[in-house]
């Protein structure tokens, strides 16, 4: 199998199922699945849709290679040689719909709809996951660190403790999305265009005969990049006054130093005493860059404290998700064909979260014209009319139907967008910095009550009337409730 070929990405159910449609002759029924998740993770009030890109490279390239045929034979299973066959034929001819990247998102509501024959439908539901679970999961975390940090710079430190290197790569878009500045990353700089930065690691300290030995070579070097890391022995004795050694040969030299970094210790301490130093040393230009195993927690308190610190750089903590290594996104049959036309389905749980939203669907986004304020998402079944008219609406809570209010001066913006059309691209995707500008006019549209870091208000997700009605009667059908 050759490593660009994602197809086998998949686990081994899909195939199953995939093989029990084509035995039974089911293979071409269309159907209508939902991905999404059902919980916000790290307890904030939102999350940052990302992955979108990935998932329409993985759909374009879509193909069953000899190799990985050859894999499936080897199955126990023992796939029939035409069942093969079809496979070695097989491309993705459906469609998808989705939020747009950088889009604040919620639980419960669709995020990507999948629309074709079961028989590709099924196959990608893994991949899809895989990669909305992560970089969602991502976005979001870099969008709880950049609500913190404010202002100041970002820095996408991760990979060398991603999951994989893939994740490294891709996390760092992610990141970016949420308004990350930069990365360390160089595959990912170069593959998105984000921009890249970097100082020099302790072991250049370490592999000089002197601290200040270290600094000037590394000035000398790179003049116009000089960013120094002054913890190796003793941030404030010995890092801290060799780095202004350097910095006032740089500006006999006509050149300014860009910064110093602190990796270790009582950053909060070390940055107030820096800041003084270089102050005092009439070097009021030269920045503070703070590292070591930060996140939004840790910058919030930093802050609080006074901490002189410019610039954020963060790695383990956003790039594998600290606290949440994992998005809980899942992908449901929401309609099925049935003599020539959909039919909606409903999966049932003891659990009353994981009780799904049946029929084809569309999400839009309530906006308040007075306020320019998101009121809402609202599900509507897809033939609805009066949300897209613009017609009087009623919202309510899902779980506490009680709870409701009518609005009618509106702005209803419909969230799943067309992604491929009968497998074709529908249009071309938008660039890395068009994303990035879209998800900061997105934060525009809701109350900071709704994004901020502790204790958000919960934002509506509502269903319409007859989505509501429809789910409710297709529960009494398969729980014979009176």
């Amino acid at each position: 199998m050759t490593d660009g070929n994602l197809t086998l990405h998949t686990d081994k159910y899909q195939i199953n199922m995939m093989y029990a449609h084509w035995i039974n002759g089911t293979q071409n029924e269309r159907a209508v699945f939902d991905a999404y998740f059902r919980k916000l993770p790290f307890g904030n009030g939102y999350a940052v849709f990302a992955g979108l890109e990935r998932i329409a490279d993985y759909i374009r390239s879509l193909s069953f290679g000899e190799a990985e045929l050859a894999y499936l034979s080897e199955q126990e299973e023992r796939y029939k040689p035409e069942f093969l066959d079809e496979l070695r034929r097989f491309r993705f001819a459906g469609n998808i719909h989705a939020v747009p990247e950088g889009t604040v998102v919620f639980p419960n509501e669709p995020l990507i709809r999948v629309e074709g024959r079961v028989f590709e439908v099924q196959l990608i539901e893994t991949a899809v996951l895989n990669f909305m679970n992560y970089q969602t999961l991502i976005a979001t975390k870099a969008a709880r660190i950049k609500r913190v940090a404010e202002d100041d710079v970002l820095l996408e430190f991760g990979s060398r403790r991603a999951q994989e290197a893939d994740a490294a790569v891709w996390g760092a878009r992610a990141a970016y999305i949420a308004g990350f500045d930069a990365t360390s990353n160089m595959l990912a700089g170069m593959k998105f265009g984000i921009p890249t930065k970097g100082t020099h690691a302790h072991a250049w300290v370490q592999g000089h005969d002197t601290e200040q030995e270290a600094f000037d070579r590394f000035a000398d070097a790179l003049p116009d990049q000089v960013t120094l890391l002054v913890d190796t022995y003793n941030t404030l004795d010995s890092g801290v006054p060799s780095a202004i050694r350097t910095a006032k040969k740089l500006e006999e030299r006509g050149k300014r130093m860009n910064a110093i970094r602190l990796d270790s210790g009582d950053l909060a301490y070390l940055s107030k005493r820096a800041r003084e130093l270089l102050d005092a040393a009439g070097l009021p230009y030269v920045k503070i860059v703070a590292s070591n195993d930060l996140d939004e927690t840790l910058i919030f308190n930093l802050k609080a404290q006074h901490a002189r610190i410019d610039t954020w750089g963060v790695g383990t903590q956003l790039i594998t998700g600290g606290s949440e290594p994992a998005l809980g996104g899942v992908y449901k049959l929401v309609a099925r064909e049935k003599d020539g036309k959909y039919v909606p389905v409903i999966k049932i749980s003891g659990n009353p979260e994981k009780v799904t939203t049946p029929g084809l669907k569309q999400a839009y986004r309530i906006v308040n014209r007075e306020t320019g304020k998101a009121e809402a998402d609202y599900i509507v079944l897809h033939d609805e009319e009066d949300v897209r008219l613009g017609k009087r609406i009623k919202l309510f809570d899902p779980v506490h139907p009680y709870i409701h209010k009518y609005v009618e001066n509106y702005d209803a913006i419909p969230l799943l967008q067309p992604v491929f059309e009968d497998g074709e691209l529908a249009g071309g995707l938008p660039t890395l910095a068009e994303i990035r500008e879209y998800h900061r006019k997105q934060l525009e549209l809701f109350w900071p009550e709704y994004l901020r870091k502790l204790n958000p208000e919960t934002y509506p997700v509502d269903l319409s009337v007859a989505a509501w009605e429809l789910k409710m009667s297709l529960l009494h059908r398969y729980t014979k409730q009176e």
